[in-house]
Parts: C-alpha cells; structure tokens; sequence
C-alpha cells in the first residue's frame, strides 16, 4: 500500500477473504449511488462518529522530492473534516443556502481496484479492515460545468451492528491544482 495515505498506528495483516471482499464491493457500490442520488444523509451513516475525512494538497515535485508532493497531515488540504462538519456541510445543502449547489451537481462516482486487509490499530488493538479504492467522479452542473476528479481513498473500517462503518477516510487527488469553480463534491 503508499505510505503516503497509511495511518502509522495500523499494522496490516492478510487480504480479507471473498466473503468479506463481497461485502466490502457492496458496501463501496451503495455508498457510490447514495452520493450520486444526493441522498447525503443516509450516506452520512455509513460514517462513525469518530471519522477523520481528509484529503491532502500536493504540488509538483522533482523524483527525488516525491516525498514533499503530498502535504502532510498539519497542511493544507481539500477536506480536512469529521463527522459533525460534514453534517453540517449536508444540512446547507439542504437549506438551500449553498449557492455553489443550487441547482445542485449531478454527479457519477466510480470505484474500482478494492483491496483490502485485516488490520490493528496498535493503541487500541482494535481490529479494523483497510481498503483502498481507486475512483473517478464526473461531475456535471448547469449547461457547460463539468468536472473528472480521480483518485484514490483508503479507508479504516469496523464492523459495528449496523454493518461497516469508516472511521477513517484519506482521500488523494491525481490533481494538484482545483480547475473546477468548486470542489463540494464528496468522494
């Protein structure tokens, strides 16, 4: 796995089998039609309260300097949120309130290239799953705004009784400079 969106406190263990992998493609492919349907607070719940969301800026580095091209955790970022600033981001959507989405974007989010392994959280030793995916989001508003966000994401899960819930989402774009108007899609 890069390094770059790894927790440090999370030793990582075997692939999870097929049954869990189905789950995991299950989960990924509901989570992708609630956003594309703007059903953003049943897509909240996929999400525990503990949630760090974040996605790191990066710049253009000579190979050598690939180390610096992802800002660090202190850094700038395009999202660096938890679980109550994303219910709050939600419920301006749906006061109407947030111009840049009235009328709102349509979007459509593809995701690929699950993999997944059983993991501990070394503090806690909690066990957790890892996955990364891979995505790319189209997104379209009005008559002539379009926007392709690629990426990748890599997420901590737990099972909890309501199924899996992240708890961790690092969220890497291929862009390292904004081109759309705005950047209120979720991934």
């Amino acid at each position: 796995m890069t390094d770059y969106l790894r927790r440090e406190d999370v030793s990582l263990g075997s692939r999870v089998d097929a049954e869990q992998y189905y789950e995991l493609l299950n989960f990924y492919n509901d989570e992708a039609a609630l956003l594309d349907e703007g059903r953003y607070t049943d897509w909240l719940q996929n999400f525990d309260e503990d949630l760090e969301y974040w996605a790191p800026t990066r710049t253009n580095r000579t190979r050598r300097q690939q180390a610096l091209a992802i800002a660090d955790r202190d850094g700038l970022a395009f999202y660096d949120e938890t679980h109550s600033s994303l219910a709050w981001r939600i419920r301006r959507f749906d006061s109407g309130m947030a111009w840049s989405e009235d009328p709102p974007s349509r979007t459509r989010h593809l995701i690929t290239n699950l993999i997944a392994f059983h993991g501990t959280v070394a503090e806690t030793e909690e066990d957790v799953i890892e996955a990364r995916t891979n995505f790319m989001v189209y997104r379209t508003r009005l008559e002539h705004e379009e926007d392709i966000f690629v990426g990748t994401r890599t997420d901590l899960l737990r099972r909890t009784e309501d199924g899996y819930k992240v708890f961790d989402r690092r969220i890497l774009l291929d862009i390292n400079v904004l081109n759309s108007k705005n950047i209120s899609t979720f991934f």
